[in-house]
């Protein structure tokens, strides 16, 4: 005969599990919080298509939440490079820009939509590259890290973006 259901035992797994579910999804949540604007963002400036920066950004915090319970920024900025490395070529530096023989004027008021126009046109590693440092402030170092690139790498993509970025600027 089978046991009374006032005669099973609670405890175990059933009453833990709920209590638990809640302070990982409670975790998760914060993680998303304090990183989706610069996942989307990198996301968003990458792809210059927001549908495409939206599942990015899913996917990324997917891929970082499943290695992990609480991931750090550089686990959740790992996941994004991994995602778009699946999206778009990453890794290989391409901009070889010539030593400037003349001062390009871009002292002017440049608009904000010009200079959104010449960051799209970087090639994408530098482009990421150049958003990392300049844009969020990351030091070489993790730039590098990130990207398995050296910090000579790093330095010299920001460098290569900077001169590209002047010569379309100058040429609005």
């Amino acid at each position: 005969m089978s046991p009374n259901i006032d005669e099973v035992k609670t405890g175990g797994i059933a009453e833990y599990l709920p209590s638990e579910l809640d302070s990982r999804v409670e975790s998760c949540r914060e993680v998303y919080e304090l990183n989706r604007h610069r996942v989307y963002s990198w996301a968003f400036w990458m792809t210059d298509n927001e549908l495409a920066a939206e599942e990015l950004t899913v996917q990324s915090f997917g891929r970082a939440l499943a290695g992990n319970d609480e991931p750090t920024a550089d686990d959740i900025d790992s996941a994004l490079i991994a995602e778009l490395r699946d999206y778009m070529p990453l890794g290989t530096l391409s901009l070889n820009c010539p030593p400037c023989d003349r001062v390009l004027s871009v002292r002017r008021n440049t608009l904000r939509v010009e200079l959104e126009r010449a960051v799209m046109q970087l090639p994408s590693t530098e482009k990421l590259i150049f958003l990392m440092h300049d844009a969020e402030g990351y030091e070489h170092d993790r730039v590098a890290r990130l990207l398995n690139l050296t910090e000579d790498d790093s330095r010299r993509a920001v460098h290569q973006a900077r001169l590209r970025l002047r010569e379309l600027l100058a040429d609005c």
